[in-house]
């Protein structure tokens, strides 16, 4: 089997690593719109802007022709979209473009369609019937806590796979459940896309917590609470309340909301610090998806008529409404509810 990944951001290149470790000869390729970018990987054996310290296999190929890379695939290989929430419908349509037979398409972005508050299979459902020419494509969502640092390292991961074709999951499984990387399936697209999308906001929260020094009692309060709204919405959508205790529900959230390699949370703590949200993300040099998630989590929710007060009150810090120091009073100043 081969294995196409699209992006050679962060993620993309651990994941391109992990397979490649493990699958045949040359069976893997990691595809970058930048010359630049893949000269460099040629000649460092890393991708030193994004994956800095972690040795890639030599076997993994590389590649800057967005055609070579897709057109290398036959209909039982796997396409790996590695991209950020903000590029999956343009290059969703460039693949469908050059698509001569059936592919079978994962991604690894979290997050929703900031302006439409799409979940990314919707996205994809969305360009393919615009322009998928009849083809009838396999999809699904590779998600679940990981930092691609430690992936990159091969340090022990478990992700999940979400998608209604047993076939692709078992395709999945194939590609990168291998060493320290363990690989569960399961169907439930909308719980395991809505997971990975609100446990970046709620990382944000979190990491505003912490940095205003609100103790341990407040972090395991947001995150619990927060967990909830997850629940609440991945319900209302149509996706099983469940999928939220398993990896891509808690377990991205503990790992987003606590871990110091989170982006998410580092925006957090440098709210509370004082910090602008263009400076932070300046700073950065990495996309933090929680900061354009939070809108369009809540509109989604507005939309089905769900109560996230965590959620909507990142949305006023981001948008610069109100101050952490306010956001803290006003969650604490709410009415008591009962806890269901």
């Amino acid at each position: 089997m081969r294995v196409t990944l699209l992006g050679a951001g962060s993620w993309g290149t651990a994941m391109a690593a992990q397979a490649a470790r493990y699958l045949h000869e040359d069976d893997v390729c990691l595809w970058s719109r930048s010359p630049v970018q893949i000269q460099e990987i040629k000649q460092f054996g890393e991708n030193r802007n994004y994956l800095p310290g972690i040795r890639l296999p030599t076997s993994l190929q590389l590649e800057n022709d967005f055609s070579k890379a897709i057109n290398r695939l036959d209909p039982s290989d796997l396409l790996v979209i590695a991209t950020p929430m903000s590029g999956l419908s343009d290059t969703v349509r460039n693949i469908l473009e050059l698509a001569s037979h059936p592919l079978n398409i994962i991604w690894l972005c979290k997050g929703l369609e900031p302006k439409t508050a799409l979940l990314p299979h919707q996205v994809i459902e969305r360009e393919m019937e615009s322009h998928g020419r009849g083809l009838k494509h396999s999809y699904g969502v590779l998600s679940g806590p990981s930092f691609a640092h430690e992936v990159g390292e091969g340090s022990p991961c478990a992700l999940t796979i979400a998608s209604s074709s047993a076939g692709l999951c078992e395709s999945v499984q194939n590609a990168f459940h291998h060493g320290n990387m363990r690989i569960y399936a399961s169907d439930d697209l909308i719980g395991v896309e809505l997971g990975g999308a609100i446990k970046n906001v709620l990382a944000i929260a979190a990491g505003i917590g912490d940095g205003l020094g609100l103790g341990l009692n407040a972090r395991a309060a947001v995150l619990t609470r927060g967990l909830a709204e997850m629940m609440r919405l991945v319900k209302a959508a149509g996706g099983r309340a469940e999928t939220c205790m398993g990896l891509t529900g808690v377990g991205d959230l503990i790992l987003t909301a606590t871990g110091d390699l989170s982006r998410n949370r580092q925006v957090g703590l440098s709210l509370a610090a004082g910090k602008s949200l263009t400076e932070i993300l300046n700073s950065l040099g990495h996309v933090a998806e929680g900061v354009l998630c939070a809108p369009a989590v809540a509109n989604l929710a507005a939309r089905l008529g769900v109560e996230m007060p965590i959620t909507a009150t990142m949305c006023e810090v981001l948008s610069g409404k109100i101050t952490p120091e306010r956001a803290v009073q006003k969650l604490m100043g709410r009415n008591p509810k009962i806890e269901h």
